[in-house]
């Protein structure tokens, strides 16, 4: 870690992350911004042309946002220097425990236009399996819940491989992200299964090097090998992200047609999405390019104090959101603005709201329980 990154030597912050960290929570908000846009009806809805346009632009370049998250907790996190009981006992706690209180919030209270209506039995049955329908953003709690469980596994790996051993592992992971798109290939020789799959074995060969366990270790490779100049990291960075935004979003596009509005099921929604998948390549290649991107900023600016609050609230921001962007979003689209301008006027909002409520719940005494 350069000294230069440290917003001071007393709480040895890392200054860029941050930034990215509440640019990250941003773009979560907006993504769900622009949700209503091709999601609605029976489960698929466009209503034209220049939404589909705006969607595919904006949404694809922000589907890293959530991969940015993974590596954010890695960079700080791994190698774990405690033992694993006391680093789950310590991670658990700040996760698990505000995640619970707001995942029962979201079963009893309703939202903004459901005139009151809450199925809260059916919502708490519920939720002792899995997510309820107006919490499917809480999906990100399990899956990191799951990363911080691996974290203590493979960090005594990370501490002892070597800089080719980390290479060839995170090799393995990109063409594991490749796999949706090998399936798809395959389906036209009569099956979607690849390289050991099969009716009765979902575990392929790459299964193991793939998923979220890719972007633990490429933020440790990043931490412990990457000091690159400004120059190397534009040259590096930028192509990618550029190669990682045209694979996230022509396959999504390619799609739509010409005819709106389009219509359909959920099912419709979720084909559309397959390139937009959090561990596939170009979400991939457009995240890393973002993380060496904000990895370049070494030295806070005058706004840095603003973005270091926001920061420390934006787990609680991102439990919240959903609560506070349903109803912003309602009044915001009756005001009849074109599409993006509805977006990212719904998303700052939102963020900022958000952001208010958060700061004023971490006022109160046990709020660590409630917001992380």
């Amino acid at each position: 870690m350069n000294n230069s990154q440290l917003s001071s030597a007393d709480n040895q912050r890392i200054v860029f992350l941050d930034y990215l960290r509440v640019v990250a929570c941003f773009m979560v908000i907006l993504v769900h911004s622009i949700e209503p846009f091709y999601l609605g009806g029976d489960g698929s809805y466009i209503a034209s042309l220049s939404d589909a346009r705006w969607v595919t632009f904006l949404d694809s370049a922000l589907r890293c946002a959530v991969p940015l998250f993974v590596m954010t907790s890695s960079y700080l996190l791994v190698p774990v220097r405690c033992d694993g009981i006391t680093f789950l006992k310590r991670r658990f706690g700040r996760v698990a425990i505000p995640f619970i209180l707001w995942s029962l919030l979201y079963a009893i209270v309703p939202m903004w236009g459901s005139g009151g209506e809450v199925d809260i039995k059916g919502n708490l049955s519920r939720l002792v399996f899995n997510l309820m329908p107006h919490s499917g953003h809480l999906w990100f709690v399990y899956m990191l819940l799951g990363i911080y469980i691996i974290m203590p596994i493979i960090s005594p790996w990370l501490e002892r491989v070597s800089k080719r051993g980390e290479q060839l592992f995170i090799g393995a992971w990109l063409i594991s992200t490749a796999i949706p798109f090998i399936r798809e290939a395959a389906s036209a020789t009569g099956t979607a299964e690849v390289w050991g799959e099969a009716s009765w074995n979902e575990f392929g060969m790459l299964y193991y090097t793939s998923g979220f366990i890719g972007y633990i270790v490429v933020a440790h490779y990043i931490r412990k090998y990457v000091n690159w100049n400004v120059k190397h990291t534009l040259l590096v960075a930028i192509p990618m992200f550029v190669v990682g935004y045209l694979i996230v979003a022509l396959p999504f596009y390619a799609q739509l047609g010409e005819t709106y509005p389009i219509s359909g099921t959920i099912d419709l929604a979720i084909a559309w999405e397959r390139s937009w998948c959090f561990a596939t390549t170009g979400v991939a290649l457009t995240a890393i390019a973002v993380f060496l991107l904000f990895k370049l900023i070494a030295k806070p600016c005058r706004i840095y104090p603003l973005f270091e609050r926001l920061s420390k609230l934006s787990y609680g921001i991102y439990l919240i959101h959903i609560f506070v962007l349903v109803a912003v979003f309602d009044i915001v689209s009756s005001w009849g603005l074109i599409t993006p301008y509805t977006i990212i006027l719904s998303a700052t909002l939102t963020l900022l709201i958000s952001a208010v409520f958060v700061k004023v719940i971490s006022l109160l005494p046990k709020s660590k329980y409630l917001i992380g």
